[in-house]
């Protein structure tokens, strides 16, 4: 007789069961699909590029894909001097200048370039901001000298010999245009000599139109906040339009400078009174120009022509140090062209430099004014200070 044991064979299939049940469950530390699938393949962050200034700010957003793979980012700057990022993405403009900022997680990174621009000056304040003897199609001085008007705000300003060899058209077109021909729009330019090798300077006054005042004269006035700003035409050595006592230009200057009683008064052309340069020396031919500013108070003077920084001490017509009510004189041919050395330096010449590229920023108060020169990158040269109208 065979025996059957029913509960014996009951127990075993429940054993079974349950040890198959327990061989499916996963071993510890092996990750899971979903947690396999939280590491990203890509991090982007939007906008990709932005411009703010100063003190500015914008607010950046950072994703990743595949979408939810990460609940977190870790933001950095990669120039901390020009913009620092939050932890939540903010930025905020410290100085002029570019950096890049990243979102890293899961060690990917997304990036956007960031452009950091120059405050605006306090809304009283007027910016002037120049040099002469600028572009030529042979040089990249003018390049470099219009990546720095790229970060100051204000007027531009040309002293002169704007483009080499004659001012032509296509001088303009080629030469000046892509370079400092992007700041056109907020330009108040003068002639020089060379503009004047084309007959009657046609190119320049093509170029700059009805902001280079009317081409037959070529001097015009403007006021830049609480100044009086005087823009002169000294061509060719005043030898095309006359720059003498009596002739038209000087009836128009000292009826302009009657008509104005602001505190201060600047006024620029392209030949210097007044030059240590080795190249062209002192200029008697504008005297007269020295002699009706003078008389009515006025207190700076741009040039360029010579192809160096200068800068005067407060002088009379005469080259007597002045302090009280004398004209501070900037020689700025620093604009790209080339560069000229010095000669025998002239009576109260304060500041030279023969090798920098660089522009003269102003900074125009109610009653003073702050100049900085501004060199090239890599340059070292600089020169700074301030000044109170008569």
């Amino acid at each position: 007789m065979r025996r059957r044991f029913p509960s014996v064979a009951t127990t075993v299939a429940s054993v079974a069961l349950v040890l198959s049940c327990t061989e499916q469950q996963p071993s510890p530390g092996v990750p899971t699909e979903p947690a396999l699938a939280r590491a990203p393949k890509s991090v982007s962050v939007t906008p990709s590029s932005a411009s703010i200034a100063v003190n500015g700010t914008v607010q950046l957003t950072a994703t990743a894909s595949p979408p939810k793979s990460v609940t977190g980012f870790s933001w950095s700057s990669t120039n901390t001097a020009v913009a620092t990022v939050s932890a939540s993405g903010l930025v905020t403009g410290v100085a002029a200048g570019t950096t890049t900022i990243r979102a890293t997680a899961g060690g990917v990174t997304g990036t956007s370039a960031i452009t950091v621009t120059a405050s605006p000056p306090p809304s009283n304040d007027q910016v002037l901001v120049g040099a002469g003897d600028i572009a030529t199609c042979s040089s990249s001085g003018d390049e470099a000298t219009a990546t720095l008007l790229d970060n100051i705000v204000g007027t531009v300003i040309t002293l002169g010999d704007n483009v080499y060899d004659s001012g032509t058209a296509t001088e303009y077109a080629n030469c000046y245009g892509p370079s400092w021909g992007r700041h056109r729009a907020r330009t108040r330019p003068t002639p020089g000599n060379h503009e004047y090798n084309t007959l009657n300077a046609t190119g320049y006054y093509g170029y700059f139109g009805a902001a280079a005042g009317d081409p037959s004269k070529g001097y015009y006035s403007y006021d830049a906040g609480a100044w009086h700003i005087i823009v002169l035409n000294s061509n060719s050595s005043c030898t095309t339009i006359s720059c003498a006592a009596g002739s038209a230009q000087d009836t128009w200057l000292r009826a302009d400078l009657a008509a104005h009683s602001n505190v201060c008064t600047l006024a620029y052309w392209h030949h210097p009174r007044f030059n240590s340069g080795a190249s062209h020396g002192n200029n008697t031919a504008v005297a007269n120009f020295w002699d009706a500013l003078y008389q009515y108070g006025a207190d700076v003077i741009l040039n360029g022509h010579e192809h160096v920084y200068e800068r005067f001490a407060p002088q009379t017509p005469g080259a007597i140090a002045d302090p009280t009510n004398g004209i501070r004189q900037f020689t700025v041919g620093t604009g790209g062209a080339s560069h000229y050395s010095f000669g025998t330096i002239q009576p109260n010449s304060e500041a030279r430099n023969g090798n920098t590229y660089g522009v003269l920023k102003l900074t125009l108060h109610a009653t003073s004014y702050d100049w900085q020169f501004v060199p090239v990158a890599g340059a070292t040269f600089t020169d700074s200070g301030t000044g109170n109208c008569h």
